[in-house]
């Protein structure tokens, strides 16, 4: 399992690229990781990785035979900023971050 805690995207955004990996083989995942066009996906492919050298190193699974079982994604905290607009008014700017937390096993889910 590994986490990656508050990413600078939104969640929308997130889970888009983290529901092309879900119940894939590891390689594959990270094979259509590396084709996304998505900027995103280079994070996330970053968070897979982690999570396959911690199932390795931490419960001794082998990283040829693992499976992405879980890819989910939450809500974090969103940034405001102030936006300045003509005529004496103003809006806000909303900067959305997200967590993405994905388990891998053997067995496929």
């Amino acid at each position: 399992m590994a986490l990656g805690r508050r990413i600078r995207v939104s969640p929308q955004k997130l889970n888009l690229v983290a529901a092309l990996i879900r119940g894939l083989p590891v390689e594959e995942a990270r094979v259509r990781l590396g084709l996304c066009s998505r900027r995103i996906a280079h994070d996330v492919q970053k968070i897979l990785m982690s999570a396959v050298a911690n199932a390795e190193h931490n419960k001794g699974l082998d990283p040829d035979a693992l499976y992405v079982t879980e890819a989910t994604v939450g809500r974090a905290l969103v940034m405001r900023r102030l936006d300045i607009k003509g005529r004496s008014r103003s809006g806000r700017i909303e900067k959305p971050f997200s967590h993405l937390r994905v388990v891998v096993s053997e067995a496929k889910a």
